[in-house]
């Protein structure tokens, strides 16, 4: 084995008989080391931009949060709900209604999600970095606020300056339905309330600030009230909600069984417990399948440039005939002779596969640190340059497909020797 190395390594820098086989070989490392630079690069920057999502929507979103299986409000005097308050591992609570109601600004009005917090929602939460107009207030000791998103607020045309108030409606229990229909024709009954008076529940707040996600399914469907607000208007109890919101202390909210913990708590399948990331579910699930089909498609080019291997072995097989008839005569048998050109392919593929992965972590470094690579200049870009994440799963993942390709390409050409 030693020796087979030994004269494959020779072969590796020695001048070929035919200057082409240098140029192919050559060209075989030069595309292994191009597609992995290329895998590292494009890699690390689709995860720079998950964790770009990811920190905008932690500024909103909390640690966990609890919400009924059923998808229905629930109370937070059931058992099961002050059982999991208890665990000494949260530290901050918060009380959340989320329903969908019509939001009205002169003759604008529009469907929406409301979202009723309590005075932790902002200690829970980083809304207060979010807010691009404004401040972030849902109850002023006088009157009632709300807090828009900024494209639902662009929608209505209102700014945090405006003082004019926002009228807000919720049918009440009794005609509890979807509101998503009265954005049209049965929208404009409601600016005369004529006919509405005993259907709908309804209430005035004065906005105060608009915060911005810089995600549509925040910024251009949310409102944000107080809880009592929210409460009256929806015909909710003061003990009733529609998720919890729950922040760990900084030692537990690092540790991965940090949610195994709390759902050991709830003994029934009556409630859930959601991470960031399956509050966020379809959107992360999306990018794991974008992430999942640029590397099929570098591993697809890398497979192409695996042809060049082929050829380079098989031409260097032809190359060294005498060499080969030569060791034969000294006493090597087929198998030793084929392990030099196996040892040959790897030892090219190796070579690329290091120095792309060196190139490409070059790179993302650079990007890190210099943003060379710009997203543009205008101001629609939450960013200035492509966001760069390296993960060494990242970087084993190309070492073994290198590999892998490595050991296929070797091993065709050396089957006819």
């Amino acid at each position: 084995m030693k020796t087979s190395l030994f004269i494959a390594w020779r072969y590796l820098f020695s001048k070929k008989g035919h200057h082409a086989i240098n140029i192919v070989s050559g060209i075989s490392a030069a595309a292994v080391a191009v597609i992995a630079a290329a895998m590292i690069c494009v890699l690390s920057v689709m995860n720079g931009f998950g964790a770009l999502v990811e920190q905008m929507f932690s500024a909103f979103d909390p640690d966990y949060k609890v919400v009924a299986t059923s998808g229905q409000p629930f109370s937070t005097t059931d058992p099961e709900i002050q059982q999991l308050l208890q665990d000494p591992s949260i530290e901050l609570v918060s009380e959340v209604v989320e329903r969908q109601a019509l939001i009205q600004y002169r003759d604008h009005q529009l469907p929406a999600i409301l979202m009723g917090v309590d005075t932790t929602f902002a200690h829970l939460t980083q809304i207060d970095s979010i807010i691009t107009n404004g401040k972030f207030l849902t109850y002023d000791g006088a009157f009632e606020r709300i807090v828009f998103g900024r494209g639902l607020a662009s929608t209505l045309g209102v700014r945090a300056q405006f003082i004019d108030p926002i009228r807000l409606y919720a049918p009440k229990l009794s005609q509890r339905s979807n509101l998503t229909g009265v954005a049209g024709p049965t929208a404009n009954v409601v600016s005369g309330l004529t006919g509405v008076a005993g259907l709908m529940n309804t209430s005035t707040a004065f906005i105060s600030g608009e915060f911005a996600v810089n995600q549509s399914v925040y910024d251009d469907k949310l409102a944000i009230v107080s809880l009592p607000l929210a409460r009256r208007l929806f015909d909710l109890d003061s003990t009733t909600v529609t998720s919890l919101y729950l922040k760990c202390k900084p030692i537990d909210s690092k540790l991965r069984n940090s949610k195994t913990t709390l759902n050991s708590t709830l003994s029934t399948l009556n409630y859930k417990i959601l991470n960031r990331y399956e509050q966020q579910s379809d959107f992360f699930r999306v990018l794991k399948v974008e992430k999942l089909l640029t590397a099929i498609l570098l591993v697809f080019i890398l497979l192409i440039a695996g042809l060049n291997m082929i050829s380079s072995l098989a031409m260097l097989i032809l190359d060294k005939q005498q060499d080969t008839e030569t060791l034969r005569h000294l006493g090597a048998d087929e198998k030793q002779l084929r392990r030099i050109f196996l040892y040959e392919g790897y030892l090219i593929n190796g070579l690329g596969a290091l120095i792309g992965i060196v190139i490409g972590l070059a790179l993302c470094l650079a990007q890190q640190h210099w943003g060379l690579l710009k997203l543009g200049t205008g101001t629609e870009y939450i960013i200035s340059a492509y966001p760069v994440v390296v993960q060494p799963l990242d970087i084993l993942f190309v070492l073994l497909t290198v590999i892998a390709l490595g050991w296929l390409t070797s091993h065709i050409p050396t089957k006819k020797l």
